[in-house]
């Protein structure tokens, strides 16, 4: 007799493409479960994975028209049409019934939401899934990186009913799963609801490859200058990152730098982009924008020239800047550590709480940068062998806390929660 397969993996969510932490997140868990054994697929509006692993459905998109048109209507008003109730029914029925073929047609044991269930980016996608999971009962994680009473633009709300209902839903198949303690309070605070701490991860037990010379050629393909120090802000252009304070960080630094910022402003316009430019041209600080030179995966632009993985980046910085106001773990403060940069840092409530009495070393600063966070920057920049003490230490400190080891253990004790015997 054939012994019995092992699980079937669905996760679901509006993107799983390019460098937002969610996706990048995704790519860990999928490792990991592949390593141990399961097979993994996609439900998105637009995928980096495999073709015969995944089912695109363009209205699961948050950037697809017709979600983008009912986004105005149901987070700008405290009352939305008819009109709007209608099409979200209508949309909402539609991805139900590819929802419905995805697990026909990969044969699903277990559904992975991805922050499908917690931030309404795509309300109808929400729902959808709320309803599936409800009407089938299939054993489902939602995996909440984010939630809407998180984010200022969803206070105004013609959508509090569909908030309650999907963001997040309150079914018995149901496990949640939140990257820090704050939001796991507050989710059984809202909500009831238990909840399980898994933080954000990466590899620290297989260390990044040397600089190669392709990543060499990345300081000059920016336009950095000889001899100029390279601030890296590795975060999206959204106020809530505050990258004004490393704007400003950079210009009392008093030394030759430039301040580049990887991402692009992703779903929230570009008015933070603007004033920055605008800023940083008033403090006379080079700012440079390299999302379109930037990706996960090395390429080149549609002329040609060379695009960098975040690795590369990362790697060529000679100081992270991350003085964001609110993060709900912090990817790029994990990436920051384990590419071996020495970290300018906001010390924020979840670094307050759930990171830094780990015993990472930081410079810190709290809510404004202050002279001392000024002078152990420079500090660090001109004196290497600093850097590398602070760099090593905090390495080792992520590698007990942070591993795929500690996600695997994690995940083995959902799984068993979720599937039972089905589990192995």
């Amino acid at each position: 007799m054939m012994p019995p397969r092992k699980a079937h993996i669905g996760f679901v969510s509006t993107r799983f493409a390019g460098t937002d932490g969610v996706s990048l997140e995704t790519a860990k868990w999928v490792r990991v479960f592949t390593s141990m054994g399961y097979e993994c697929f996609f439900f998105a509006g637009e995928s980096e994975w495999p073709p015969d692993r995944t089912l695109l459905v363009p209205e699961a998109h948050f950037k697809h028209p017709e979600i983008q048109a009912l986004n105005v209507d149901l987070f700008d008003d405290y009352r939305r049409s008819a009109d709007t109730s209608r099409r979200v029914n209508a949309i909402k029925d539609h991805l139900k019934a590819h929802l419905y073929e995805f697990a026909r047609r990969f044969d699903l044991d277990l559904l992975v939401a991805e922050n499908a269930l917690s931030l309404p980016m795509n309300v109808p996608l929400g729902l959808a899934l709320t309803e599936f999971i409800a009407e089938t009962g299939i054993p489902t994680i939602g995996h909440h990186h984010d939630f809407w009473w998180e984010r200022h633009r969803y206070t105004v709300s013609a959508a509090h009913d569909y908030l309650r209902a999907a963001f997040p839903p309150t079914l018995p198949s149901v496990r949640h799963v939140v990257i820090n303690s704050f939001a796991g309070r507050q989710l059984a605070l809202r909500t009831g609801t238990g909840f399980v701490i898994i933080p954000n991860v990466m590899d620290f037990d297989m260390p990044p490859p040397p600089v190669d010379d392709y990543a060499r050629t990345l300081r000059a393909s920016l336009g950095l200058e000889e001899g100029e120090y390279f601030l890296l802000q590795p975060t999206r252009i959204v106020p809530r990152k505050r990258i004004e304070r490393a704007v400003e960080l950079a210009r009392r630094l008093e030394l030759p730098c430039a301040l580049v910022i990887s991402h692009a402003s992703g779903d929230e316009g570009d008015a933070y982009a603007v004033y920055l430019r605008e800023y940083a041209q008033l403090l006379g600080v080079r700012l440079i924008f390299a999302a379109d030179r930037v990706a996960f995966r090395r390429g080149r632009t549609p002329d040609g020239r060379p695009v960098y993985s975040l690795a590369d980046v990362y790697q060529q910085a000679d100081l992270v800047t991350y003085p964001s106001a609110i993060e709900g773990f912090g990817n790029a403060f994990l990436e920051t550590i384990y590419y071996r940069r020495p970290i300018v840092i906001n010390t924020y409530e979840i670094f307050k709480t759930d990171i830094q009495p780990k015993g990472f070393k930081v410079i810190g600063f709290d809510e404004f940068v202050d002279d001392a966070c000024v002078k152990q920057a420079r500090a660090v920049l001109l004196n290497p062998s600093l850097a590398e003490e602070m760099v090593e230490h905090n390495f080792q400190v992520a590698r007990r806390h942070y591993s795929f080891e500690t996600l695997e253990s994690y995940l083995l004790s959902l799984l068993y929660e979720c599937l039972g015997a089905r589990a192995e």
